[in-house]
């Protein structure tokens, strides 16, 4: 019996106009109509994500910032997990040095010291996840997205990692030359042994505590629910989303998720473009059904 299904949002749960689709909607209805909770697990933050979901009037529970903050469907903070200000200090140390452009997830937002370095690596993620989208479309797309997010623009970061009342959540970089150019930077935090190093698109890398991992901090949600990871299924198409995947008995990978996923996955549904999340939970309900 599936009681949650969880579902990853960029290259999962958006299609390649960057939305939920009425379809993917409709669906997530149907699952709740039928006692299943809808969970969304994402790399960004809340204000980030929610918005997403407004035209639907849909108020899924969140596991966001890769598990760094998971919330209920009342938005009450039920799971939390940061990253030493040490160890913050010393990655950001690690790519200022590599001059890579890289945002803050904190306590008080995001956090950006280049708007338009912002929107371009957006858009560079919007293109590589659907690859048909032009990039001029894009960056109007994450332009238009941007607004309605709440992120804070500084001139130095430095007064966010070294005050103390602030909670680092995560640190996500960005190259346009991709992994090769991040590689020294995911080798650094790796050998610490006290982060998680995962990627969402092929140009970023996001470093967050070994504890904000989605598949952990799904695992934490259900168990306050007393549900148990036999009675989860989790949909993802990236690497961040492998410790859910393997973690759930019903690991779903997106027909356009890379190869790692689809070799993990318990099951591939269709991509999405082709509204691969609807066809998940309706597998689930059909699963649930045959209970």
């Amino acid at each position: 019996m599936i009681r949650i299904i969880a579902s990853d949002m960029d290259g999962t749960l958006l299609n390649d106009k960057n939305e939920v689709s009425q379809e993917n909607a409709d669906a997530i209805k149907a699952a709740q109509a039928a006692g299943i909770e809808f969970m969304v697990a994402t790399g960004r933050g809340l204000s980030e994500a929610k918005p997403l979901f407004a035209d639907h009037d849909l108020h899924p529970a969140f596991i966001t910032i890769n598990g760094a903050n998971v919330y209920d469907e009342q938005e009450a903070l039920k799971v939390e997990a940061a990253i030493p200000h040490p160890l913050a200090l010393s990655i950001t140390q690690t790519l200022s040095e590599a001059n890579i452009y890289y945002e803050l997830f904190t306590s008080r937002g995001i956090a950006s010291d280049d708007r338009a370095r912002r929107i371009q690596n957006v858009a560079d993620v919007l293109v590589k996840l659907n690859p048909d989208t032009p990039y001029k479309i894009a960056v109007a797309l994450s332009a238009a997205r941007l607004e309605l997010i709440h992120i804070t623009y500084v001139d130095d970061y430095a007064e966010l990692l070294t005050d103390p009342a602030v909670k680092i959540y995560k640190v996500v970089a960005f190259s346009r030359e991709g992994q090769a150019k991040l590689a020294g930077v995911k080798k650094v935090s790796d050998a610490t042994g006290e982060l998680a190093v995962t990627s969402s698109a092929a140009n970023n890398l996001e470093i967050n505590s070994i504890a904000a991992q989605k598949g952990t901090a799904l695992e934490a949600y259900a168990s306050q629910k007393g549900i148990r990871m036999d009675e989860v299924m989790a949909i993802g198409d990236n690497l961040n989303d492998a410790s859910m995947i393997k973690m759930a008995k019903y690991g779903v990978a997106m027909g356009n998720a890379i190869p790692e996923i689809k070799k993990i996955a318990w099951w591939t549904t269709a991509t999405n473009r082709e509204n691969g999340v609807a066809v998940a939970i309706q597998h689930a309900l059909d699963e649930n059904r045959g209970h």
